[in-house]
């Protein structure tokens, strides 16, 4: 008979193994269903993992893309990791993001045409500030309330989307796009456009900011007395209150850091790789980033490694889709089978196998 028993304390080897299993496991997955569709499975895992990075003919656009893609994953991710250390689940990023972008934009274009230096970091604060208003709506009806940060942050997102569709097709607008929705094209704006630092890197200030905050997550959570106390809350939360901390303080504290986060994420793509608000600007990061945070173990440099994993997926799979003929959903499904076998293989991180005979009655 085959049983789980549970560990006097987690596993350190299987919390390094279980990201590398799960990995594997979506390969091997992913292969089948890409064989079911008809496609060639070890071609197909070779152009998402392998082409990107050093096919001749398209490596050297696609890796600059990889900074493109991961700054926002990482930066969002970052942020909900801090509250999914303390046992808040935000699962709203996608609306923070959202909103980050609009609220920055709508202070940048509200200066139109102003060539000012001191625009584009108005836009970074002002972005950061949209981003935390909106997750502290749910942060304050959690603590004042008692409602669930779940459903209040994943219904919110819907919010934020009417508001983006709101915003791009009327207030802002752009009045020379001769009636269609979409704001001004910030990539024509030299004041406000996020540009490349280096060229050919795909290093814009979102991807510095990105790093910034891996370093500044590991200093808190590592050797920051704030730190302690949000993992203390997380994994300890009776003696968390015995100690003095104040779980309310700690939810605004988390709440604020991932929407901040997921607001500057918006504001450096708005500015940057999208150049514009527009209807479909959301891409799904906020919710993708979930998955970032949870294979990297919740661990900044984890989180650093993980999200540039899942942006070799994003455009490995844009090139599968171009080269093999892929449906876009079978790529969105490959992504979401990491996060399913990571939480299948994270068993065997508190639990062991254990071989015992049937008892007879």
């Amino acid at each position: 008979m085959i049983r789980l028993e549970r560990r006097l304390e987690p596993s350190r080897l299987w919390t390094v193994l279980t990201p590398l299993l799960a990995v594997a496991l979506t390969m091997l997955a992913g292969g089948l269903m890409f064989a079911l569709l008809g496609k060639p499975p070890l071609e197909a895992i070779r152009t998402i993992f392998w082409d990107p990075l050093f096919h001749p003919q398209f490596a050297s656009y696609s890796r600059p893309q990889l900074l493109v893609k991961a700054g926002p994953l990482i930066l969002i991710a970052i942020g909900l990791s801090v509250g999914f250390r303390a046992g808040i689940w935000n699962i709203g990023a996608e609306g923070q993001y959202i909103m980050g972008a609009v609220c920055g934009a709508a202070v940048g274009l509200a200066f139109y045409p102003s060539d000012s230096a001191l625009l584009f970091p108005l836009m970074v604060v002002a972005g950061g500030l949209g981003g935390w208003a909106w997750a502290m709506i749910p942060a304050l009806l959690k603590t004042r309330f008692g409602t669930n940060e779940i459903l209040v942050s994943l219904m919110l997102v819907y919010v934020a989307q009417n508001i983006l569709a709101s915003a791009s097709s009327s207030w802002l607008r752009s009045p020379e796009g001769m009636g269609f929705p979409g704001s001004r094209n910030f990539k024509q704006w030299p004041a406000v456009h996020n540009a490349e630092l280096l060229p050919d890197t795909g290093m814009h200030w979102g991807v510095v900011a990105a790093l910034i905050a891996v370093i500044a997550a590991y200093v808190l959570l590592a050797r920051h007395i704030q730190g302690f106390n949000i993992r203390l809350t997380g994994e300890a939360p009776r003696a968390a209150r015995f100690a003095g901390v104040s779980p309310a303080r700690i939810i605004v504290l988390c709440l604020g850091i991932s929407g901040t986060l997921a607001g500057l994420a918006g504001l450096f793509e708005v500015t940057g790789p999208a150049g514009q608000v527009t209807i479909d600007f959301n891409s799904g990061y906020g919710f993708t980033a979930i998955i970032v945070a949870f294979l990297g173990r919740l661990h900044p440099v984890g989180i650093l490694l993980a999200g540039l994993l899942m942006a070799l997926t994003y455009i490995g799979g844009e090139l599968a889709q171009l080269m093999l003929g892929l449906p876009g959903a079978s790529i969105q499904l490959f992504q979401g089978m990491l996060l399913f076998f990571l939480l299948a293989t994270d068993v065997f991180t508190n639990y062991r196998i254990r071989l015992s005979r049937r008892e007879v009655a």
